[in-house]
């Protein structure tokens, strides 16, 4: 699969089995992983970093093999989910960061670029999860008010 805006092939990554079984030598049942998600959120964690913690701390490939739901799901469960998702929150870090460089380096082009492309995959992203309904319908990426919600 091509990358998103360059259409360049890079390295394949690894792939996951074909038809995933829940391991026999793992020992926590899906309650005992549904409160460590909970746990885990309560302090802070978002999705991704909680489905590392399982993984390298209590041996859990993947929270879905165990539970038959996602980190996600269990978290819009005990409503810890946050308004805006973590990859919409982690492209908003970055374009503040790419415009508070942008101010002290004005001809600096090469940023100029990844601050428009990382806007458009902001507004892509909203639009499906607007969709899907994880999103307000009146949700909207506005660059001066969305500074507020980082700092």
């Amino acid at each position: 699969m091509a990358r998103m805006h360059s259409h360049a092939r890079g390295k394949s990554g690894s792939t996951r089995p074909s038809s995933p079984t829940k391991p026999a030598w793992l020992a926590q049942t899906p309650k005992e992983t549904e409160l460590l998600v909970v746990k885990y959120a309560k302090e802070g964690k978002s999705p991704s970093q909680i489905g590392i913690l399982l993984r390298d701390e209590y041996g859990i490939p993947s929270v879905k093999l165990v539970t038959d739901k996602s980190v996600s799901q269990i978290l819009a469960e005990k409503e810890l989910l946050t308004d805006i998702p973590e990859d919409i929150m982690a492209l908003i870090r970055k374009v503040v960061f790419v415009k508070k460089h942008m101010d002290e380096n004005k001809k600096d082009m090469t940023a100029k670029r990844g601050l428009r492309l990382a806007e458009n995959k902001i507004n892509r992203l909203a639009k499906h999860y607007k969709s899907t309904g994880r999103l307000a319908a009146d949700w909207s990426y506005d660059p001066e008010r969305i500074k507020l919600l980082i700092e």
